[in-house]
């Protein structure tokens, strides 16, 4: 071992590397010592990883204020990152496979894949055997890796209370002296202090402005002076006379200072990945836990994450610095065609846009897809993939949307061109699947602060299939074709008016067509390239949505439906196909800011069971007795849609019996009539 770090301190240094492993804590066996059959026990390894990167390769110079960081002797920018592997204890009995997840603000979120629990320690806090038994990757054999990549507070961040963090340095000019700039903080919630992003560089108030409104096309009034105050450092503000009211909108512009270098976040993903794969030692000959094993990585991101690694190929970072490849497949779920406020000055990677969330942070410019398309507004051609396909280098990937992507995201910028005038090609790379109806993932059975239920439908069976068809991809079988909306099938269309989309008029639920829109928002000269704002936030006028006078408009489209508000497009999961209730990828809020947008939520809206109900309600859906005169002919359709799914590779025979359970309990709560000898077994599916 000593040899080799000898041998690899003679070797000309490299430009971006993981330089030292600090592994803070293993349990061996973990999961309560669970194993599983042909693979056997699991370890749980945690720890810090320290790397540097060099601000004059071109790899890395594109990360805004990289050359303002300070550097050690070597001329390299350093960070640090914490990680947290699950791997087999004997490795030779392991798929050899990395299933790598960057956190969601930190947060471990691989219970939609994993047919397992939440929890930010998941080794040591699932251990019932019975769930484990039926958990996904580890009977598979599957290493499962966390690292950081977005800085979780000013501090830093606590690897021991789960959270899985960077630390990044502060950009300084060249001089030494501290940098300020505009910055901007959007407050949906009721605290008595909001913490700021960035400290205050003056606590002179005259330099900040704060608005408040209650809803989002409200015009933004300003709040003196006197009714609104810094702490003593400037990192926080309070309001004179109570709490910020929850669910309102303030909006917060002031002069920052001391911006950190997120887009280091980028490069730490890159090379901690890239040594699992090809390391043996960091330079003290601390050992790669997963040394010589690793053939194939992975990775499955949820939603934030998911947009990090858009801006992660588009910006080249998935070239190692060996020149190969860092991951090989990506299952991109919830992620769309945006990017993150990642790598900017002063950014805020954890912000996203929603219908009345988060506006006005660059999260999503052109390019928007993964094949080239020409950008109205500026006139260049540009694809998410154009980097990696010049070097090779480009992951296999499935891009999967919620409806509730369109209607929040843009979502439709994805596989449309730029000018809304047609649909794009899909990429050689990718394939695009929509979740007919679904919101942004699986919503509780209650309303919260939205007008109706929140949607259940639950997409996790059909992300194992994508995850086990992008395995085999991989090895050169070719995956489910794509399965999206389109403007040549007639199944893309602006939200308004309503008939284009073919929404039916339900009694009781309220239709708008709020849909966000996509602008090109001026932040001053080359802001989306340089990456520093000069105007933060840019300056809009109100209404807020659909309004020319705050820049060029990118159109995008929602998905079209049926007669019974169901979407037509895209993978329709068994309970949209055979349905019970009308499913939307969008909501509005209730309470004193109704007819907003409910943000990530859509709705279930139950059909009656009898006509006699629809009739008094006037409902135009066919109640349930209407569609399924007995259970047997509610039961056979279920099983031929699930049926379809196994035969399309989009849904697992090892998850249908579960799916057959739950339909049929779903069916007679809803109304089907029970069956007169009881609810049969599932019965095995013919593809199965």
């Amino acid at each position: 071992m000593m040899l080799c770090a000898v041998q690899a301190w003679l070797l000309p240094a490299a430009s971006a590397r993981i330089t030292r492993i600090e592994v803070t804590g293993r349990e061996s066996p973990t999961f309560g010592g669970h194993a599983w059959p042909g693979v056997g026990q699991y370890e749980k390894i945690t720890g810090i990883a320290h790397g540097e990167v060099d601000p004059l390769d071109p790899k890395n110079a594109l990360i805004t204020d990289v050359d303002l960081a300070p550097t050690n002797a070597r001329g390299r920018v350093e960070y640090a990152v914490d990680f947290y592997i699950l791997k087999p204890i004997d490795l030779r009995k392991g798929a050899h496979k990395v299933v790598y997840e960057p956190p969601n603000r930190g947060h471990k979120t691989w219970q939609v894949l994993g047919r397992v629990p939440a929890g930010n320690d998941p080794g040591a806090a699932i251990t019932d055997p019975e769930i484990l038994a039926q958990a996904f990757l580890m009977p598979r054999g599957y290493t499962v890796v966390w690292s950081g990549w977005e800085r979780i507070s000013a501090a830093g961040t606590d690897a021991g209370a789960g959270f899985t963090g960077i630390t990044v340095p502060v950009a300084k000019h060249r001089d030494g002296s501290t940098i300020s700039g505009p910055a901007y903080e959007y407050i949906v919630t009721g605290l008595n202090s909001y913490p700021l992003s960035y400290a205050a560089a003056t606590l002179n108030k005259t330099w900040a402005h704060l608005t408040h409104r209650v809803h989002l096309d409200d015009p933004p009034q300003e709040l003196p002076a006197d009714a609104w105050g810094y702490n003593e450092d400037g990192s926080a503000i309070s309001l004179r006379d109570g709490p910020f009211v929850d669910g309102d909108i303030y909006e917060f512009a002031y002069t920052a200072r001391d911006p950190t270098v997120n887009g280091l976040g980028l490069a730490a993903v890159r090379d901690f990945n890239a040594w699992l794969r090809n390391a043996e030692a960091d330079d003290a000959g601390h050992p790669n836990p997963l040394a010589h094993d690793v053939t194939r990585i992975y990775t499955e991101a949820v939603s934030q994450p998911g947009r990090m690694l858009n801006d992660f190929r588009h910006l080249g970072f998935n070239e190692a610095e060996n020149g190969g490849k860092v991951f090989d497949a990506m299952l991109q779920w919830l992620a769309a065609g945006d990017g993150l406020n990642l790598n900017y000055r002063f950014s805020q990677p954890a912000r996203t846009e929603r219908n009345r969330q988060d506006h006005l942070y660059l999260e999503a410019v052109f390019p928007f897809a993964n094949v080239d398309s020409r950008d109205p507004v500026s006139g260049r051609t540009d694809s998410r993939l154009a980097r990696c396909q010049a070097t090779t280098t480009c992951p296999l990937s499935a891009e999967v949307l919620s409806s509730n992507e369109y209607w929040v995201k843009a979502g439709s910028l994805l596989h449309t061109s730029a000018d809304g005038r047609h649909d794009l090609a899909y990429s050689r790379y990718t394939r695009d699947y929509l979740i007919a109806g679904s919101q942004h993932g699986t919503g509780r059975d209650s309303k919260g602060v939205c007008q109706q239920t929140q949607n259940p439908l639950d997409a996790a069976p059909v992300l194992r299939a994508l995850f086990v068809a992008l395995d085999a991809w991989t090895r050169g079988e070719a995956p489910p074709a794509s399965r999206v909306p389109t403007l040549a099938g007639g199944t893309l269309a602006p939200p308004l008016p309503q008939t284009a989309v073919g929404f039916p008029v339900i009694p009781g639920v309220t239709y708008t067509g709020l849909k966000t829109t996509r602008y090109a928002l001026d932040y001053g000269p080359d802001y989306p390239t340089s990456g520093i704002a000069v105007i933060n936030p840019p300056a809009v006028q109100w209404p807020y949505e659909d309004n020319a006078h705050n820049g060029p408009i990118y159109p995008s489209f929602v998905p079209t439906t049926d007669r019974d508000g169901n979407e037509t497009a895209g993978v329709r999961l068994a309970d949209v196909a055979v349905p019970l209730a009308t499913f939307t990828g969008w909501a509005l809020r209730a309470g004193p800011q109704a007819n907003d947008g409910c943000e990530g939520a859509g709705q279930i809206i139950p059909f009656a069971k009898t006509a006699a109900q629809r009739l008094a309600a006037g409902d135009p859906r066919r109640a349930v007795e209407e569609r399924y005169p007995s259970f047997e002919a509610y039961r056979r359709a279920i099983d031929q849609a699930l049926d379809a799914l196994i035969g399309d590779r989009l849904l697992l025979c090892e998850d249908a019996a579960a799916e057959q359970r739950r339909l049929y309990a779903a069916g007679l709560a809803r109304g089907v009539p029970p069956p007169p000898g009881g609810v049969p077994a599932p019965a095995k599916l013919p593809h199965c």
